[in-house]
């Protein structure tokens, strides 16, 4: 991987990470959370980027852009709960392996109960890894299962990686594409999902986030008003809106069984509806079993 494709938490699509964690943040402080997530606020102040982010409610509130924080943080808060019983329910099912691609700051390693013997992959850029890493070891965060951080870029050989770090493709295995299909173009996300089906044994599990092609080819008008007020940065130079084949169509292609839930029905469920804007994003979250 040349140098000029690596960035780091506070530059490039490492900045958006920053803001995920921003938002859950905020989500954790409210009263009545939906998610709780001990280590984003810390992440945020560990990061200290170069526009200020919330890591409260009320510091959401005194931005400026409140609206924004307060329409992400639900969405995010929506999101996160629904990928974590993604991952609840296939470790009760027996599946052991785990499969995070493009974590970020995700700490599902470290904040959710794993069965023992579960062992979790994350692939990330190294730096991106090295700094979520520092920061949980400072904090004395420990993971109930066996985390197995892979610093490789998913634009690389990531596959040759993760098997190098102890992969066993004759496991079941859970894996997660969460907040990453808006920034590969078509062929690198087709090259994505055949290496993923490649490598995954029967029983496995795949949830993958995606988004309408509505809201993208709008490219968000009002989120990146937001985005560039909130975080220096036009969302637009980062994503791909190329009409592409749907998830769910690719997947159910290559013999896995699906089932796509609206984001939007997932919040109304949790007396959380989404703002108008991110109802318009069409964001729908893919569920997928391979027999």
């Amino acid at each position: 991987m040349s140098t000029d494709q690596q960035w780091d938490i506070v530059s490039g699509i490492g900045i958006t990470a920053l803001a995920v964690a921003a938002a859950r943040a905020v989500e954790t402080s409210r009263p009545d959370p939906l998610i709780q997530d001990p280590y984003a606020a810390r992440f945020v102040e560990e990061a200290r980027p170069p526009v200020p982010l919330p890591t409260t409610a009320a510091e959401a509130e005194a931005t400026g852009v409140q609206h924004y924080w307060s329409d992400t943080s639900t969405y995010i808060a929506v999101r996160t709960g629904a990928f974590d019983d993604f991952f609840q329910d296939a470790a009760a099912a027996g599946i052991t392996q785990a499969v995070v691609l493009a974590s970020g700051l995700d700490a599902r390693a470290f904040r959710l109960q794993w069965p023992t013997g579960t062992v979790v992959h994350e692939i990330d850029q190294p730096l991106v890894l090295d700094f979520k890493l520092r920061v949980l070891r400072e904090q004395g965060a420990a993971a109930s299962c066996e985390h197995r951080p892979v610093g490789v870029d998913l634009r690389d050989d990531w596959a040759t990686a993760l098997e190098a770090a102890g992969f066993d493709r004759a496991r079941p295995t859970a894996w997660l594409a969460e907040g990453l299909l808006p920034y590969l173009p078509p062929e690198a996300e087709e090259g994505l999902f055949q290496e993923i089906h490649r490598l995954s044994a029967p029983g496995s599990r795949f949830a993958v986030e995606t988004f309408g092609n509505t809201w993208a080819a709008a490219r968000g008008k009002e989120a990146v008003q937001g985005s560039v007020r909130t975080l220096g940065v036009d969302i637009t130079e980062l994503i791909h809106t190329d009409e592409r084949t749907k998830p769910a169509d690719r997947l159910a292609d290559l013999g896995w069984q699906t089932r796509s839930v609206p984001a939007e029905e997932t919040a109304a469920a949790h007396g959380r509806p989404l703002s108008e804007e991110f109802a318009k994003r069409e964001a729908v979250h893919v569920f997928a079993r391979l027999p």
